[in-house]
């Protein structure tokens, strides 16, 4: 399956948003905070369905709300254009540790939840960003929509154990 190495799985952090320019660079969308930050994470594997290629960054900057990167072997307008659509990946272990409290998608993606009674409720396949909170998609013997609100709803997190604890009815 692309994307995946054992325990240090793929994580998208951008989407190439298509060329800037006639040099060979390309607009990319960023998922991280700050959005210049995508720039450091060397090497880039780009990904779009099957196809996977590796990138390296040769320079970049934030550009209004995207940020433009000059890529090795990316010299034209017409091969940046072609990167269209391409997901931009990086491995788990690139990314610094999240701050006490705060969780990666892929870190929460695959634990088992459970409510207070330990009724297990099923397994995070998902986790959607709404704006106000991100939900936890939970699914079991039925797909649950979890708001993650730490305190409230999320009472424990285990990453080591693969397991949240929820204050949550089994019927809802």
């Amino acid at each position: 399956m692309p994307g995946s190495s054992g325990n240090d799985p793929a994580v998208v952090v951008g989407r190439v948003a298509g060329a800037f320019g006639v040099r060979g660079w390309v607009k990319a969308v960023s998922f991280t905070d700050p959005p210049v930050n995508l720039v450091g994470y060397r090497p880039w594997t780009l990904r779009r369905g099957d196809v996977e290629r590796t990138a390296d960054v040769l320079e970049g900057r934030e550009h209004g709300n995207t940020v433009i990167v000059r890529l090795q072997g990316v010299d034209t307008r017409e091969q940046a254009e072609a990167l269209k659509g391409f997901e931009v990946t990086v491995r788990r272990s690139q990314l610094p540790p999240p701050a006490p409290g705060e969780y990666y998608r892929i870190d929460l993606i695959g634990l088992k939840v459970v409510n207070l009674e330990g009724v297990a409720l099923g397994e995070i396949v998902d986790v959607m960003e709404t704006g106000a909170n991100d939900v936890l998609v939970v699914r079991g013997d039925r797909e649950r929509l979890l708001p993650f609100v730490q305190g409230e709803f999320v009472k424990s997190v285990n990453l080591e154990e693969s397991r949240m604890v929820v204050d949550w009815d089994p019927g809802f």
